[in-house]
Protein backbone atom coordinates (compact mmCIF):
# COMPACT_ATOMS: atom_id res chain seq x y z
CA UNK A 1 0.00 0.00 0.00
CA UNK A 2 1.31 3.46 -0.89
CA UNK A 3 0.56 6.66 1.07
CA UNK A 4 -2.24 8.02 -0.82
CA UNK A 5 -4.31 4.73 -0.40
CA UNK A 6 -3.34 5.04 3.29
CA UNK A 7 -4.79 8.49 3.69
CA UNK A 8 -8.02 7.78 1.58
CA UNK A 9 -8.69 4.92 3.59
CA UNK A 10 -8.17 7.29 6.85
CA UNK A 11 -10.75 10.05 5.37
CA UNK A 12 -13.04 7.84 4.39
CA UNK A 13 -13.00 6.91 8.08
CA UNK A 14 -14.21 10.69 8.37
CA UNK A 15 -16.70 11.29 6.11
CA UNK A 16 -20.20 11.77 7.81
CA UNK A 17 -22.69 9.45 5.97
CA UNK A 18 -26.20 11.98 6.94
CA UNK A 19 -24.99 15.14 5.29
CA UNK A 20 -27.74 16.15 3.14
CA UNK A 21 -26.99 17.55 -0.20
CA UNK A 22 -26.03 21.21 0.35
CA UNK A 23 -25.62 23.53 -3.04
CA UNK A 24 -25.15 27.21 -3.62
CA UNK A 25 -27.93 29.17 -3.23
CA UNK A 26 -29.55 27.38 0.23
CA UNK A 27 -30.28 29.05 3.10
CA UNK A 28 -29.21 26.43 5.77
CA UNK A 29 -29.10 26.11 9.70
CA UNK A 30 -25.67 24.78 10.62
CA UNK A 31 -25.49 23.53 14.29
CA UNK A 32 -22.31 24.24 15.85
CA UNK A 33 -20.69 22.63 19.05
CA UNK A 34 -19.59 25.54 21.40
CA UNK A 35 -17.52 25.45 24.35
CA UNK A 36 -17.60 27.63 27.30
CA UNK A 37 -16.29 26.17 30.26
CA UNK A 38 -16.69 22.41 30.93
CA UNK A 39 -20.19 22.39 29.16
CA UNK A 40 -20.77 21.85 25.52
CA UNK A 41 -23.65 23.32 23.77
CA UNK A 42 -25.10 23.23 19.84
CA UNK A 43 -25.41 27.22 18.85
CA UNK A 44 -27.23 27.63 15.13
CA UNK A 45 -25.68 29.42 12.59
CA UNK A 46 -28.20 30.31 9.98
CA UNK A 47 -27.56 32.02 6.35
CA UNK A 48 -26.79 31.06 2.39
CA UNK A 49 -24.45 29.17 1.09
CA UNK A 50 -22.31 31.81 -1.29
CA UNK A 51 -19.94 28.90 -1.79
CA UNK A 52 -18.88 25.12 -1.70
CA UNK A 53 -15.42 23.44 -2.09
CA UNK A 54 -15.49 20.11 -2.38
CA UNK A 55 -12.08 18.28 -1.17
CA UNK A 56 -13.16 14.61 0.27
CA UNK A 57 -13.05 15.33 3.73
CA UNK A 58 -11.63 18.88 3.58
CA UNK A 59 -15.31 19.67 1.93
CA UNK A 60 -16.38 23.08 3.27
CA UNK A 61 -19.21 25.70 2.55
CA UNK A 62 -18.81 28.82 3.23
CA UNK A 63 -22.23 30.99 4.61
CA UNK A 64 -22.98 34.51 5.01
CA UNK A 65 -25.89 36.15 7.20
CA UNK A 66 -26.49 39.71 7.81
CA UNK A 67 -25.92 40.15 11.57
CA UNK A 68 -26.69 44.15 12.83
CA UNK A 69 -26.36 45.35 9.51
CA UNK A 70 -23.00 44.36 8.29
CA UNK A 71 -22.33 41.14 6.61
CA UNK A 72 -20.67 37.72 8.42
CA UNK A 73 -19.12 35.26 6.53
CA UNK A 74 -18.15 31.64 8.05
CA UNK A 75 -16.47 29.12 6.60
CA UNK A 76 -17.95 25.39 8.04
CA UNK A 77 -15.26 21.98 7.45
CA UNK A 78 -18.79 19.87 7.04
CA UNK A 79 -17.23 16.71 8.08
CA UNK A 80 -15.89 18.34 11.01
CA UNK A 81 -16.66 17.10 14.80
CA UNK A 82 -17.44 20.52 15.58
CA UNK A 83 -20.37 20.72 13.06
CA UNK A 84 -23.04 18.95 14.97
CA UNK A 85 -26.22 19.29 12.16
CA UNK A 86 -27.03 20.77 8.73
CA UNK A 87 -30.32 21.65 7.92
CA UNK A 88 -31.57 23.18 4.61
CA UNK A 89 -34.65 25.43 5.41
CA UNK A 90 -34.90 26.51 1.67
CA UNK A 91 -33.25 26.17 -1.22
CA UNK A 92 -32.59 29.02 -4.13
CA UNK A 93 -32.10 28.91 -8.47
CA UNK A 94 -28.81 29.98 -8.81
CA UNK A 95 -27.00 30.39 -11.98
CA UNK A 96 -23.53 31.10 -10.41
CA UNK A 97 -20.89 28.47 -8.51
CA UNK A 98 -19.85 30.73 -6.35
CA UNK A 99 -21.84 33.75 -4.64
CA UNK A 100 -19.33 36.40 -4.10
CA UNK A 101 -21.62 39.70 -5.75
CA UNK A 102 -23.86 39.08 -2.49
CA UNK A 103 -21.13 41.03 -1.05
CA UNK A 104 -21.90 44.12 -2.63
CA UNK A 105 -25.39 44.21 -1.93
CA UNK A 106 -27.64 45.40 0.43
CA UNK A 107 -31.18 45.21 1.31
CA UNK A 108 -33.30 43.18 -1.07
CA UNK A 109 -30.77 43.28 -3.50
CA UNK A 110 -29.37 40.16 -1.45
CA UNK A 111 -32.67 38.28 -2.53
CA UNK A 112 -32.18 35.01 -4.36
CA UNK A 113 -35.46 33.53 -6.51
CA UNK A 114 -36.89 30.80 -4.20
CA UNK A 115 -37.05 27.24 -5.95
CA UNK A 116 -40.06 25.18 -4.63
CA UNK A 117 -39.30 21.27 -4.94
CA UNK A 118 -39.31 19.00 -1.93
CA UNK A 119 -36.46 18.65 0.23
CA UNK A 120 -34.33 15.65 1.05
CA UNK A 121 -32.90 15.98 4.39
Amino acid sequence: MNLSEIVRKIEATQIKQEIPNISVGDYVKVGVLIQEGNKERVQPYEGTVIARHNAGSNTTITVRRIFQGIGVERIFLIHSPRVASIQIISRSKVRRAKLYYLRGRIGKGTRLKQRFNKIKN
